[in-house]
C-alpha cells in the first residue's frame, strides 16, 4: 500500500468514527415472519451492503462468541453474527471457536474435557488477552438473547446436526438463526428438518456451487460464501447467484483482518471492494464496526 494513501484514510477513518452511529443505541433486526427474514437477506440489485460480525468481534474489552460482545456491536450497528457452536463433556451446546479453552479463556485444556458446569470456573479473555468478566456462553442462552435483535449464523463444528435442530425448535427461533452448511447434504437436512430456515452455504467455486444447486434447496432460503473476495475466477458463481436472487458474501477475517493498524486494515477494505469485479453484498469482519463505518447505511428492520 501506498505511503501515500495512509493520510487520506486517517482522514477517512476519522470522518466515519465522528459520523457512525452512537455508542448506546439499540439496533436491532426485528422480523414478524420467517418470510421477513429471507427478504432481508434477499439480492437487490440496489440493496445495501450488510455487515456479519465473525464470531461476534473483535472490539477490545469484549470477548468473541460472548452475548456481551455481541451486545456491544449491536449498540452501535445493526449487523448479524457468525458463531462457533460446540460440545462440552455433558453435551451442553456452548460457543468456542478453538477446541481447546486456552486462547479465549483464562483455562487451559480442551473443551471436550470440561462439563458446562466446570467451565463456570473461567472467564472468558478479549483479542489482547485480557480477563473479561464474560463466561462461556450455552448457545440455548444465546439464541433466548437474540430475538427481536438479530440473527445468529451458526457454523459446523463438532455438534450433530440433529441437536442444533432440536434446540432451534424448542426455542421457536427460526426467525433469528442462519445455519452454515459446508455441502449441499447438510443443506438439504437443514431444509427438510427446519424448512424456510436461512441458510449460509458454500459456493467458492463451481463443485460447491453445483453441490448447493442439486440439493434441492430452494434459493431464497440461502445467502452464499463465496470466498475471500470476488474477481474472475468466481464472477460466473455471482452472477448465477444474483440471478436466482441469493447475496453473495466475502470474508476480510482471514486477510484484511490480519493488517495490525485500523488504518491499514481500513484502507485495505477500501482497496478490496473498490477492486472488485462485482461489489460484495455482505461482508464478514472480525471488525464490523469498522466495515460498517465505510459501507453500511441505516437498515430497514420489520418490526414484530
Amino acid at each position: 500500500m501506498s505511503n501515500k494513501l495512509l493520510p487520506l484514510i486517517t482522514v477517512l477513518f476519522l470522518l466515519f468514527a465522528s459520523c457512525g452511529p452512537k455508542e448506546g443505541e439499540e439496533h436491532y433486526l426485528k422480523f414478524k415472519k420467517l418470510k421477513n427474514t429471507q427478504e432481508y437477506f434477499a439480492y437487490k440489485a440496489d440493496s445495501t451492503i450488510l455487515v456479519s460480525g465473525h464470531r461476534g468481534s473483535h472490539e477490545a474489552g469484549y470477548p468473541e462468541n460472548s452475548i456481551e460482545g455481541f451486545q456491544q456491536v449491536l449498540s452501535r450497528i445493526p449487523v448479524f453474527f457468525e458463531v462457533d457452536p460446540r460440545l462440552t463433556k455433558d453435551s451442553v451446546i456452548v460457543l468456542m471457536h478453538d477446541e481447546a479453552i486456552d486462547r479465549t479463556t483464562n483455562g487451559t485444556g480442551k473443551l471436550s474435557d470440561f462439563t458446562y458446569d466446570e467451565l463456570q470456573a473461567y472467564r472468558l479473555k478479549d483479542s489482547e488477552g485480557n480477563i473479561t468478566a464474560a463466561m462461556v456462553p450455552t448457545l440455548e442462552d444465546v439464541l433466548d438473547w437474540s430475538k427481536k435483535k438479530t440473527v445468529i449464523n451458526l457454523d459446523k463444528k463438532d455438534v450433530p446436526l440433529q441437536m442444533i435442530v432440536d434446540l432451534i425448535k424448542k426455542k421457536k427461533a427460526q426467525k433469528y438463526v442462519m445455519l452454515t452448511a459446508h455441502t449441499g447434504a447438510q443443506a438439504r437436512f437443514y431444509h427438510d428438518k427446519l424448512p424456510g430456515v436461512m441458510l449460509s452455504v458454500f459456493a467458492r467455486n463451481d463443485a460447491e456451487y453445483e453441490d448447493i444447486a442439486i440439493s434441492g434447496v430452494p434459493w431464497d432460503n440461502m445467502i452464499a460464501y463465496v470466498g475471500q473476495r470476488i474477481d474472475d475466477s468466481n464472477k460466473h458463481i455471482v452472477e448465477k447467484l444474483h440471478a436466482k436472487g441469493v447475496r453473495c458474501m466475502v470474508s476480510f477475517a482471514p486477510s484484511h483482518d490480519r493488517l495490525g493498524a485500523t488504518e491499514q486494515r481500513m484502507a485495505a477494505y477500501i482497496k478490496e471492494v473498490e477492486n472488485s469485479v462485482y461489489r460484495p453484498d455482505i461482508i464478514e469482519s472480525d471488525y464490523p464496526i469498522d466495515v460498517w463505518n465505510i459501507y453500511g447505511s441505516k437498515q430497514v428492520t420489520i418490526e414484530e
